[in-house]
């Protein structure tokens, strides 16, 4: 709703100042003009990005429409599932704690948890690094730099299409004035015709480069920032497994290296410690309603 709202007011303002001005915002529908900066702007993202990254920007931009990031009981969820996790670690033997991490579909952990279970990227990232902590041979700055480079890699990936938008927004100007070119060449091809005839054209022409410019600087790069708060949000979860893990790693009881992870998760969507332990406890129960889907995928 939040970028509808955005939206609506950057439009009316610069139409309703437009007019308020005395301009007549028929001069402003030039159809072809928009056709030629949206089809060409469209065209070279398909060309310089993978198809991979083309889909995964439509993924993008519909996921920060919707504001699709994690809330509290997602946090509450893998909080949750980690802690579980830890307790199986410290009281069972190997093989009991391999059952969960090498069948989580069919886990009764993970099965508890389903915001984490329905999330597959993030599922594959606990299940990695547990096994390796099963495994009892890497050191914990080891893991930790191996984490790193993970994240890093995931974050990078997460943000494509927020750098492949930028790259459009920053091009946009430079295609609205090609558009005003054509248009001057129109123009230009219509200089024995009536002034107020060719007035019309070099105006045509003018709106491109308008067009250009608003398009960039007015929608489309505001809409990659949020984008990349969006994506940014989504990885957050992958810091607080890091976080938790390695606490557990360096000797603390699950309970800590649970607080260790809760420290991670921004003011905004942080539960309170008692939330946290009481859903670690007693299990998981609807503590906090979220509007979100029940799985948040990556």
């Amino acid at each position: 709703m939040g970028s509808f709202v955005g939206i609506f007011i950057t439009v009316a303002a610069l139409l309703g100042g437009f007019a308020a001005m005395g301009g007549h915002l028929a001069v402003l529908m030039q159809p072809w003009e928009f056709v030629i900066i949206i089809g060409t702007a469209v065209g070279t993202f398909i060309l310089a990005n993978p198809w991979k990254t083309v889909v995964d920007s439509g993924v993008a931009c519909m996921q920060a429409i919707t504001n699709a990031v994690p809330g509290q009981r997602y946090y509450l969820d893998l909080l949750g599932a980690l802690h579980a996790l830890m307790r199986e670690l410290r009281g069972k033997g190997r093989n009991e704690v391999e059952a969960h991490i090498d069948d989580p579909s069919n886990s009764e952990i993970f099965k508890a948890f389903p915001s984490v279970l329905g999330d597959p990227s993030l599922l594959q990232f606990i299940c990695d690094y547990v096994r390796l902590i099963i495994m009892g041979n890497a050191r914990t700055h080891e893991i930790e730099a191996l984490m790193d480079e993970e994240i890093h890699t995931i974050v990078k990936g997460k943000l494509a299409p927020y750098h492949a938008l930028v790259t459009v927004s920053e091009a946009m100007p430079a295609l609205g004035i090609v558009a005003a070119v054509l248009g001057v060449i129109k123009a230009m091809g219509a200089l024995d015709q009536s002034p107020k005839l060719l007035g019309g054209f070099i105006g045509a022409a003018l709106v491109g480069t308008f067009a250009g410019i608003f398009l960039s600087y007015g929608i489309i790069s505001p809409f990659a920032i949020k984008i990349k708060m969006m994506r940014e949000k989504r990885c957050r979860p992958y810091i607080i497994v890091k976080q938790t893990l390695l606490a557990f790693m360096n000797g603390a009881m699950p309970q800590i290296a649970v607080e260790h992870g809760r420290k991670m998760i921004s003011s905004s969507e942080r539960p309170s410690i008692d939330v946290v332990e009481n859903e670690t406890i007693a299990g998981p129960k609807p503590v906090v309603a979220d509007a979100e889907p029940k799985a948040v995928r990556a």
